[in-house]
């Protein structure tokens, strides 16, 4: 970043550690992509990038390349996967939502470029009983990954990249890191390794499917690891949104189905997490009120420092669905609708960054302060009830 640029953040974010907190969705993941376009040339890199399925692939595709490459990289893969002719076909062929239907049809039938095929075996006629654990093959991501990521600067460590799983057999949470681990083509894989459609991905003689199965948001494993006294701020880009209208038909049924299933629940779960960490940030302030003799017992310094937090602001942005997309969302990659998402985060972040005050934070205050940044027009205010955490709009003075 050039001065200039730097010269135009709020103080917290020219001091602060960043991060970037990528959700699961499929399609809808050429919106992070957009987001990430609107915010690699107004604040600072991200330092350390946490990621679920095409989170994971979207945040290995900035990792792994230098900063001035990694907008094309992401632009290189989200035209690949939009690539094929099932997803070019001519928007006058029928409305959008019946072209968006197609879309996805096809891309059931025939896959998609650069990520899977179709598994064409007779035994699949067995139904249940196929000896098989996927209906696609995803070996075309792996030659994706292979081509448009460099796994040597991920493990060279310049970004911290963690992206979760699941373990198979013991249905545990598992977060590959490259700070304690080398990271390849296959740990990305596991990540987005969503069954029954995608096979189980062997790591270390485990096999691991989509993290998303138990948690689609990587924010917990962000906060429960993060070290060092520097304020931190998050951006957090989720691709389901946990609130929506009722369902008036079956679509919608199985559109909110998968809204609720996949959003994490996402405000309840960042109020949560925030209201734990400032609770534990609560303690270690009582602690420090206590007779200086009781404070210098080396168990009691241990517990406080074990509760002390760093400064953390949490910026939080949701998709939100467009009227004609359907249930297949999360696996309709039409190039209209490819593009139409990355413009609509691209859009989404830089009205964002048009506020002054937009990334202000906190950083005086140690424990979590959380902005909701997804609501049409002007960031606005969110607090979570009887929650120590802080939560208000960019916009409110102190």
């Amino acid at each position: 970043m050039n001065t200039r640029q730097r010269s135009r953040l709020p103080p917290l974010l020219r001091g602060s550690r960043t991060s970037l907190v990528l959700q699961g969705g499929g399609a809808l993941g050429a919106y992070q992509a957009g987001v990430y376009e609107a915010l690699s040339d107004r604040t600072p890199l991200p330092d350390w990038i946490a990621g679920v399925s095409i989170g994971a692939i979207n945040a290995a595709l900035i990792a792994g390349n230098a900063p001035e490459r990694r907008v094309e990289r992401l632009r290189e893969f989200w035209q690949l996967v939009s690539s094929g002719a099932p997803q070019r076909l001519p928007g006058w062929l029928a409305d959008r939502p019946t072209l968006n239907e197609w879309s996805a049809g096809l891309a059931t039938m025939f896959g998609i470029p650069g990520f899977f095929t179709p598994r064409l075996s007779p035994t699949l006629m067995m139904g249940g009983a196929a000896p098989m654990l996927s209906y696609y093959d995803t070996a075309p991501l792996r030659q994706t990954l292979e081509r448009l990521v460099d796994f040597d600067r991920i493990n060279a460590g310049e970004v911290r990249l963690s992206v979760g799983a699941v373990n198979v057999c013991t249905g545990n949470a598992v977060y590959f890191d490259n700070k304690t681990r080398k990271i390849g083509p296959e740990h990305i894989m596991a990540s987005g390794a969503l069954p029954p459609g995608f096979a189980p991905v062997e790591v270390g003689g485990e096999l691991y499917w989509d993290g998303g199965l138990v948690s689609n948001t990587p924010l917990q494993y962000l906060l429960d690891n993060q070290d060092g006294g520097e304020p931190l701020v998050v951006m957090q880009v989720d691709l389901f949104n946990a609130r929506g209208s009722v369902p008036v038909t079956m679509s919608d049924v199985l559109r909110r189905q998968k809204d609720i299933t996949y959003s994490s629940r996402t405000r309840m779960n960042t109020d949560a997490l925030a209201a734990n960490v400032n609770l534990q940030q609560a303690i270690a302030d009582l602690i420090g009120k206590l007779p200086p003799a009781l404070r210098k017992d080396p168990s009691v310094q241990a517990v406080q420092a074990q509760l002390t937090h760093p400064a953390i602001d949490i910026f939080h942005l949701i998709y939100r669905d467009k009227p004609y997309e359907r249930e297949s969302k999360d696996y309709e990659f039409s190039r209209a609708t490819v593009e139409e998402h990355w413009e609509v985060g691209l859009r989404d972040m830089r009205r964002v960054l048009s506020h002054p005050d937009a990334l202000q934070g906190r950083a005086q205050t140690n424990g979590v302060t959380t902005f909701d940044l997804g609501e049409p027009g002007e960031p606005r205010i969110r607090r979570p009830l009887a929650s120590p955490a802080t939560t208000r709009s960019p916009h409110e003075h102190r």
